[in-house]
Order: structure tokens, then sequence, then C-alpha cells
């Protein structure tokens, strides 16, 4: 049988976990969260992503108590939480800096929530042996915090964290303090223990590929305000303004003016320049602005003119070679510069394109997104 995919944000049956309405968050005559309508279902890894200063951390800070809204409310399994105190509310939070105790071994830095609780000495004696199973944690129980490494203290405060069974585990930054090779595999870990524990994890996060990897959904902030809620592949494939393509990975943008006959649009975007094509299901008004937004791994690059619609010829004024690939920042007569990018599939193959070289860029009509915003 099909394994069923875990949407329920698509199931109008299926009841949030935790509901915004309406909340917005004033710091004086500062505006952190500006009417913020939000659902976040049972069971997700949900993102909240954005540059620094877009209100994400202070989103969190009102889930987990430490803020309350100016106005709105926020419902947690369809309670008001806003009267409900901090330490009594069924959410957990992990901080970036870990917050361990240096003087406690990891076994009574995880237990310690337990033992405040006054939970009898076997309960949780059991709880911590598990909380260190499922955080492959158990060789280290006797160390202090800075007998082990960084990767594995963050372990500890997601152990910790858990511990109490939480309903919700709110992550501020979680991975911020490792190196990348390092956040990479725990960013695995995290998705593979919210998965066995069923617990929905709410991570802040700036880094775009975290919350690509890690969450069910992403919602992307700027100033206070949402400007999209989707899974990543949505994100990244159809980002609903010109904000969220260029905040989520490498993007080339064109501005025009758009000419449209059915599905396609032509745009006019530089004197002397064929308009360029793009099918989209917007309806837009007759040279009306528009972008068009085109991954660079959907432009191909060649040394001949290709056919098709959408085709320039420029001048590769920079190579980034990354490894697996190489991205080629080609620069048209007009001045605007297009990014395309090759796998390098064999072995130290030869470059087929060096500086300087004249070469055409060209993309398909589905190729590019069209926004109006």
């Amino acid at each position: 049988m099909p394994q069923k995919i875990f949407a329920p944000w698509d199931d109008p049956q299926e009841k949030p976990l935790i509901r915004f309405q309406n909340v917005t968050k004033r710091f004086g005559d500062f505006t952190a969260i500006d009417s913020i309508d939000l659902d976040i279902y049972a069971r997700e890894f949900f993102a909240l992503l954005g540059p620094s200063g877009c209100g994400k951390t202070t989103l969190m800070r009102m889930l987990a108590g430490f803020e309350t809204p100016s106005s709105g409310t926020i419902l947690l399994a369809g309670q008001d939480i806003a009267p409900v105190a901090p330490n009594q509310r069924a959410v957990n939070m992990m901080f970036q800096s870990y917050a361990l105790f240096p003087h406690l071994s990891v076994w009574d830095n995880i237990a310690f929530g337990l033992r405040r609780e006054k939970r009898p000495k076997d309960q949780v004696a059991a709880r911590v042996e598990e909380m260190l199973k499922l955080t492959r944690l158990t060789k280290f129980a006797r160390r202090k915090p800075h007998q082990i490494s960084g990767g594995q203290r963050q372990r500890v405060a997601l152990a910790r964290s858990l511990a109490k069974a939480p309903k919700l585990l709110l992550l501020d930054e979680p991975l911020g303090a490792l190196d990348k090779k390092l956040r990479e595999e725990t960013q695995f870990e995290l998705m593979d223990i919210q998965e066995k524990t069923g617990t929905t994890f709410v991570i802040v996060t700036h880094d775009q590929e975290e919350a690509m990897t890690v969450a069910s959904r992403v919602a992307v902030m700027d100033e206070g305000k949402l400007m999209q809620i989707a899974t990543p592949d949505r994100i990244y494939e159809a980002p609903n303004s010109v904000y969220v393509a260029d905040f989520i990975g490498d993007v080339n943008i064109i501005e025009g003016k758009a000419h449209q006959v059915g599905e396609l649009v032509q745009l006019d975007w530089a004197e002397g320049q064929p308009a360029l094509a793009a099918r989209t299901d917007k309806n837009l008004g007759l040279a009306q602005t528009c972008y068009l937004a085109i991954r660079p791994e959907k432009v191909s690059i060649s040394a001949d003119r290709p056919g098709g619609a959408n085709a320039l010829q420029g001048e590769i004024i920079d190579i980034a070679y990354l490894g697996n690939l190489s991205t080629y920042h080609v620069k048209l007569p007009t001045g605007h510069v297009i990014k395309a990018q090759q796998a390098n599939t064999r072995r130290i193959s030869r470059r087929p394109f060096t500086w300087e070289d004249k070469v055409w860029v060209s993309w398909t009509e589905t190729a590019a997104v069209v926004l109006d915003q």
C-alpha cells in the first residue's frame, strides 16, 4: 500500500495544533509582528525563515510565553494560551546557546526538568535512559558539558527539551554554533528524532538551506509579515513574489512590461533586445510591470545560438567552481548579468567555457516563474 503523504494542511478535517489569529506585537512604536494568521499542525517540522529582525524570534517567544501579543489570539490545541504561564505550557524551548548546566553531568542535565516536577526516581531514570538512547549519548552520560563536543552538547540540549514530552518544541537557531559539515549531519538527526517522537517542532533559522532540508513547511518572513507559507519545493519552484524568489536560493530576476496572449506572456525588458517568453496562469494587464524569476540550473549555456524563444548572447565575466557545479556569470550587452549553472559530471573535465568567452544563454518558456510583485 503506498504510504500516505503527510500534508495535514491540505485536509479541511484536520485541526491545527497552533493557530495564530490576527496576532500583532508592538514594542513601543515598532511593530515586530504585523497582524499574522498562521496554522501549524501536529507532527509538523515547521520552519520560520527570514533575515535578522524580521520577527521570527518574536513569534517563537510568544509561543513560549516570554512575550504576549499586543492584539490577536494564539491557540494551542484549541486553547487560548495567553493566560497560561510559560512553565505551565506543553511547550519547551531549546535556546541557541543550549544553556546547559556546566557543573552537572549529561545525565543530570537531561533529568533536571523531570526532577523539578518531583517525579518518582525510577520514572526519571527510565525517561533519561530513553532520551540518551534517542540522541545516541548513552556512553557520554557521566561526562560534563565541557568534556563533549559542540554537536554532542547540542544533542544534550535536545534530549533535555524532549524529556518532558512537550506537545511542541521550539528551536531557536539550534545549529548556529556548529560547523557546516556537522550542521548538515545534525539536520538529518533532528529530522529523525522529530519523526520518532512525533513532537511538533518549530524551528527559527535564517539559513535557507537548513529550512529547506528539515521542514515540512516553511514560512518566509519579512518585516513582521508572512510573505509565503508552503512546502520547500513549492517555495523554491513557485515563489509568490520577487522577495521570496530572491531569498531562497540563487535566482535571475528580469523586470519588464507584459504583453499576454492566453497563457503566454511576452516580456519587453530592454531596448533593442528580443522579447522574452514565459507561460503563466496569472492574468496580467497590458504593459503591466512584472518579473521573470529563472533559477540558474534552468539556464543552458552554449557556444552556438540555440533554437527556441529565450536566447541571449553575452560574455562570461565570472565562474564559480563549486566542485559538483559551475556557475557562469554572463554579462549581456544591456548590463544585465545572467547566472547559468552546469553540473560537473566528468572528473576534471576540461571546462568548455572560460572567462571572456562569448556564449549564448537560454531557457524554456516554462523555466521562468512570472511574478507581479
